[in-house]
């Protein structure tokens, strides 16, 4: 900041300096660029849908209906048809807003990004399972044990592998930054066609580790392709895009091919194009781009809080939901999931302004650490 002067310290010279700085600086400010809006609302798209499947499968789903149409599995059907989408485009979209600060020297990548994620991880994990504790009935990977926390801590990350994949991938991309990047984009998606198809064990949320390494490479590397891309979408593409992944899916599920070899990586790939070409041409659309891009902005709290506030209503509400007459729950049955993803979302970040407030900071990001993004 520039260094205000009293009335009577000011002087010719120093006002010509003072000038001088402020014309400097507020050209710096306006030749930096800036984060791409359609990434942003992107990644807000994506956690609305984690979000949003995570209330299905774990509340949603586990509250006796009683109305004698199949409206829940419709919700659990349709949250399926996202799931190639959901991770694989939010982790791309990490790896291109990772590209620049992984080119940084060793010291600060292992700080900033390496052990800011794998602190928030450990620091959340903690909070997650003593939360999860009050609230046993919510279907949801928990550690009950000393040896159960160790692994979640090491080998078989928790609910919140997303950070612990983050950590991993940064380490790895930064490891072999001078490898020729086929020969890492490669294994890397043979690793994620080998998970999909079972042919490793994958307990707790192992195979999303396995799976998501390429997309997050690619996002990476490919930076400058994907904006081209996304700078080119056009309506024709968007209708293209989106029919391949539409065809895609259906061609999967009458085949039964889901854990065929290369199909799901396949249509995952497909859903990213897709997924980039829809948030590219959305913020024509100012309206639902501009909230979409800054709800993307704070996936970090999001992403950490929503779950224990979803294991403490689900306790508050399957129990009455459960004991609604047939009439009553077919009054709620079709929005409940959209109402109560809404409600998990406000309530999570009324929870992190809460910790701000009260200095509480160190939640959210490696103490001295000037920030921590979750995709960034």
């Amino acid at each position: 900041m520039i260094q205000q002067l009293s009335p009577t310290e000011y002087r010719p010279a120093d006002v010509e300096r003072v000038r001088f700085r402020h014309r400097a600086r507020t050209t710096v400010a306006v030749a930096r660029p800036q984060r791409a809006q359609w990434a942003d609302a992107a990644k807000g798209v994506c956690i609305l849908l984690v979000v949003l499947w995570h209330v299905v499968v774990k509340d949603y789903l586990q509250i006796d209906w009683h109305i004698g149409v199949p409206v829940p599995g419709f919700w659990g059907t349709l949250g399926e048809q996202f799931l190639p989408l959901r991770m694989p485009l939010f982790f791309t979209i990490s790896g291109v807003f990772a590209a620049n600060a992984a080119q940084r020297p060793w010291r600060l990548v292992a700080r900033s990004r390496i052990a800011g994620f794998l602190y928030l991880y450990a620091v959340w994990l903690l909070i997650h399972t003593a939360v999860l504790a009050a609230a046993p009935q919510l279907p949801t990977d928990r550690a009950t044990s000393a040896l159960g926390l160790l692994e979640q801590l090491t080998i078989t990350p928790s609910n919140l592998w997303y950070l612990y994949a983050l950590a991993l991938y940064f380490t790895i991309a930064k490891a072999t930054r001078r490898v020729p990047r086929a020969l890492i984009l490669v294994p890397a998606a043979a690793l994620s066609a080998v998970a999909a198809a079972g042919l490793l064990d994958t307990p707790g949320n192992r195979a999303g580790l396995y799976q998501n390494l390429v997309f997050f490479l690619a996002g990476l590397y490919l930076r400058p392709q994907i904006e081209r891309w996304a700078a080119t979408a056009s309506r024709r593409r968007l209708l293209l895009t989106s029919a391949g992944y539409v065809l895609a899916l259906a061609a999967m599920a009458v085949t039964g091919a889901q854990q065929w070899f290369g199909v799901w990586p396949a249509i995952s790939v497909l859903a990213v194009i897709f997924g980039i070409t829809a948030a590219a041409r959305l913020t024509s659309w100012s309206a639902l781009s501009n909230p979409l891009a800054r709800l993307g902005r704070i996936t970090l709290p999001i992403y950490v809080i929503h779950m224990p506030v979803l294991a403490l209503l689900h306790r508050l509400l399957v129990v009455p939901v459960s004991g609604l007459s047939g009439s009553a729950q077919g009054l709620v049955v079709f929005g409940y999931p959209i109402l109560l993803t809404g409600l998990v979302i406000g309530l999570s970040l009324a929870v992190h302004r809460g910790l701000l407030a009260v200095r509480a900071g160190w939640l959210f990001a490696l103490p001295g650490q000037r920030r921590a993004g979750a995709a960034r």
